[in-house]
């Protein structure tokens, strides 16, 4: 069995490939897969033209971002000891994989690391995706230390550190391969956005820590497959963050936290509203909508309570109440 691999998975992003494919390719020690998600452009050809290094894996279908990686990682299951998931967005820096691979190879019992994520677009600053750690509150807001909502902070070393974190991230993580098909992979039924949450709460229960490891650094865009504009991302983001708590919380607890989610979703719909996103707003409530309809979910609440790593108990009485914009209390 081979070390490590480094999969990125595509879909329509020909020209996104052929800006950061590169810097992958020039700063990578272990073999780069390209899992395509049945591109309609020409990010096959390209790949096949301009890349030949780069091992291609085709897949029949667009199966979003979860489904995807697990059909593209069968091929590759028994081949490697550790992969590293890396979104095709992303610029990455001089032994960034083998860095991250090292810290894996000491810690059997973490399941995966990620590192600092900074913005590609500004690039003394955090990216909203991972950011510096991910955590999630009492409610299952999922917030990191470097992004607190829509506010970012500037990188000035603050979590140049290693600590442990409720959830890595999916725009770039190094996992144990042997865990990931173990646990049967992302949630498919979450398309894209929070499986990465979903996946680690769920090995957390089983024991299984996520590392955040700030020396090693990488830098996203974001959004380069679907805009935050989009109001299909608003409409996944808050299905799959229902669909997480649900899945995970005991029973007892997700009856609590439920209704409380119900008031501050439709508050934030009515946001969305005010501010003429009617499309946003009409997203929340259907999110809710196919929650009950998501096969399965309503019998997947577990007896049993995984602790959070995360010392903010409600984040939004943190932001808007008390005014609180950083993780580091000022």
């Amino acid at each position: 069995m081979q070390k490590a691999a480094i999969i990125i998975l595509n879909y329509n992003g020909e020209g996104t490939l052929q800006k950061f494919l590169p810097s992958v390719i020039r700063h990578s020690a272990f073999p780069v897969y390209v899992a395509d998600n049945a591109s309609s452009d020409n990010s096959i050809d390209l790949l096949k033209e301009n890349f030949p290094q780069v091992r291609l894996i085709s897949l029949k279908q667009n199966f979003g971002f979860a489904g995807g990686y697990n059909e593209a990682l069968k091929s590759t299951q028994g081949k490697y000891r550790y992969y590293i998931l890396l979104n095709s967005d992303v610029e990455v820096t001089e032994d960034w994989d083998v860095d991250l691979i090292k810290y894996l190879e000491s810690r059997p019992n973490v399941a995966g690391v990620q590192p600092k994520i900074l913005s590609y677009r500004q690039p003394d600053h955090f990216e909203h995706a991972g950011a510096g750690g991910g955590f999630i509150d009492a409610l299952g807001y999922p917030y990191c230390r470097g992004r607190f909502f829509d506010t970012i902070e500037k990188d000035m070393g603050q979590y140049e550190d290693e600590i442990t974190v409720d959830w890595v991230s999916g725009a770039c993580m190094a996992i144990q391969s042997e865990i990931f098909h173990k646990s049967g992979g992302f949630d498919a039924s979450f398309f894209a956005h929070m499986e990465e949450i979903d996946w680690c709460w769920r090995l957390r229960c089983e024991g299984y820590l996520f590392k955040y490891h700030g020396v090693v650094r990488v830098y996203h865009v974001g959004g380069a497959t679907l805009a935050r504009s989009n109001p299909k991302k608003t409409y996944l983001n808050f299905r799959n963050n229902l669909a997480t708590l649900k899945k995970n919380l005991p029973r007892r607890d997700w009856k609590k936290v439920y209704p409380a989610r119900i008031v501050l979703d439709a508050l934030a719909a009515f946001v969305f509203l005010i501010r003429g996103s009617l499309d946003h707003a009409k997203m929340v409530f259907r999110a809710h909508q196919d929650l009950g309809r998501i096969k399965g979910y309503s019998d997947l609440s577990q007896n049993k309570t995984c602790k959070r790593n995360g010392e903010i108990k409600f984040l939004l009485w943190e932001y808007y109440v008390k005014r609180r914009k950083t993780f580091l209390k000022s």
